[in-house]
């Protein structure tokens, strides 16, 4: 199965929520409904902060990929985060994963983006060695901190 990528849009919500519910579960992020709406939503509606892609069949797809923007002095500009990554469990291990990151990463450095980043689980091998096949590497030395903002009623906030 080929690994088409289409832009989701406002009307692919409903397609992507219970895939994105599946996804958080899988990595055990407590979200609900509110939340993971409330944070895909505006990226569907057409934000310059990032964007999201059905993989598949439009009409039935197998998959998503979310992609955010920023900016690095370090880098020296435009960077990405591949924020959210999954493929249905009952068609992983087909290649379908590399040849989303195969079309993406052309059209995201085409864009100027400078780099890409993804935070990939220690105990998920797989992710990582999906990421690596692709050139991404741990940068030495460095560790991924986070301070969240507190809940202000929009769903709950992950772990």
């Amino acid at each position: 199965m080929a690994a088409n990528l289409t832009l989701a849009g406002p009307d692919d919500l409903a397609r992507i929520l219970p895939m994105l519910a599946a996804c958080h579960a899988e990595q055990e992020i407590t979200s609900d409904e509110t939340h993971r709406e409330g944070a895909l939503a505006p990226l569907l509606d057409g934000s310059p902060l990032g964007a999201a892609y059905l993989i598949g069949p439009r009409k039935a797809p197998v998959g998503f990929i979310v992609v955010t923007f920023g900016w690095s002095v370090e880098m020296g500009g435009m960077v990405a985060v591949v924020d959210e990554f999954w493929i249905r469990p009952g068609v992983r291990g087909r290649g379908m994963g590399s040849e989303v990151l195969s079309a993406l990463m052309p059209t995201l450095e085409q864009a100027g983006i400078r780099a890409v980043h993804h935070e990939a689980h220690e105990a998920n091998p797989r992710v990582q060695a999906l990421f690596a096949r692709h050139r991404f590497r741990l940068r030495e030395g460095l560790q991924v901190l986070t301070r969240r903002a507190p809940v202000t009623g929009r769903g709950t906030t992950p772990k």
